[in-house]
């Protein structure tokens, strides 16, 4: 958008130059309301993922089908579907420049496409990877880091598709999956979230060192004391005992001095950085938080998950000021538009819906 518009003047005198519209502050915006405007169906299955493109013009989307689907936000219209994946697609993120598409599944790999041609163009794996169900681009857009169903947490050069490095905790005996990534708003410090709930910050560049473990959402049990994940019943298909911290989302603030994590425990925390010492705790879901955005203010917090309803929290405050519910099943992700002012929410009830805030057009 341009900084200001010239405004036409009598001849001969200079254009008067009309100031620049002030920013809005999104915390008054999406009290005032959050409205569904439009629902984008075509997935057979439950969506786990969904992602603007950086023009706000594009969306896409993934699921337990197996196909990236590309969609016009004003018409609805489904663009395109891209095949190459063989299990569920649990993330997509868009390069800043929005000429890559990165997409991460239960197949143990990342595909990366052209969005506007659809066309992939590089396959990213490595030998003994599993379930992938994270991405975390860097924000130059140059690094792209996964998250998924093993301890090691794998970073990429997406230019060029090259493994740039490792990261392995202190512990050697921690054989904890590492289910959650997200890179700070300077790209030096990238935070992992674990399956049992606890929490580590790495710093990327140039060591790739742990610097901190945190306990996170993990509590130890009166009567159980280890931090084993418990056996696979492979006739019951789920582990023994269940995962109840397992981390479901972290994002941080724009001025990155605080990472929010949600977790299966039904709580969202605060943690200052750089030490993460947790400075709140937020009660309000009654199921696993699975996803967190962050309005581009850093004002308001969204969140949802698997009570299918979204949530909307004032972060300086740490209240909630709004629940909007519209989904019938489990929501899996929910972004913010570049611009803020809508929302995109994931659901394994199949759909997308779009969600905007803001006073209602009075056409």
């Amino acid at each position: 958008m341009p900084e200001h518009t010239m405004t036409p003047s009598l001849p001969g005198t200079p254009p008067i130059a009309t100031p620049p519209a002030p920013p809005i502050d999104f915390l008054e915006y999406w009290k005032t309301d959050c409205r569904e405007i439009k629902t984008f169906r075509g997935h057979s299955h439950g969506v786990w993922a969904v992602a603007f493109s950086p023009d706000g013009l594009t969306l896409a989307s993934g699921g337990a089908e197996r196909l990236v689907r590309m969609w016009d936000i004003e018409t609805g219209r489904l663009l395109r579907s891209l095949r190459g994946h063989t299990n569920d697609i649990r993330a997509i993120v868009f390069t800043p420049d929005g000429l890559t598409l990165a997409t991460a599944s239960e197949d143990r790999t990342i595909r990366l496409w052209n969005p506007k041609t659809g066309e992939p163009t590089k396959l990213l794996f490595t030998r003994y990877d599993h379930n992938v169900c994270s991405l975390s681009l860097s924000p130059d857009g140059l690094m792209l880091a996964r998250g998924s169903h093993n301890k090691d947490i794998k970073i990429w050069e997406v230019t060029t598709g090259t493994e740039l490095m490792t990261l392995l905790g202190k512990d050697q005996y921690d054989h904890h999956w590492s289910v959650c990534v997200a890179f700070s708003p300077d790209g030096i410090h990238l935070a992992s979230g674990t399956d049992i709930g606890k929490i580590k910050l790495w710093e990327v560049l140039p060591s790739g060192e742990e610097k901190v473990l945190h306990d996170g959402h993990w509590q130890r049990d009166a009567d159980d004391s280890t931090e084993t994940r418990g056996y696979f019943i492979e006739d019951d298909g789920g582990f023994q005992k269940p995962m109840d911290y397992w981390i479901g989302a972290m994002i941080f603030t724009p001025d990155g001095k605080t990472l929010i994590t949600g977790s299966r425990d039904k709580t969202i925390k605060f943690f200052e950085m750089p030490k993460l010492i947790e400075k709140k705790s937020l009660n309000g879901h009654t199921a696993w938080v699975r996803t967190l955005a962050i309005s581009p203010d850093g004002k308001v917090l969204a969140s949802a998950g698997d009570d299918n309803t979204i949530k909307f929290w004032d972060i300086a405050a740490g209240r909630h000021f709004k629940t909007v519910k519209g989904h019938t099943a489990g929501v899996r992700q929910i972004t913010f538009s570049p611009d803020g002012k809508r929302l995109a929410s994931a659901s394994w009830d199949r759909t997308i819906k779009l969600w905007e805030g803001g006073a209602e057009p009075t056409e």
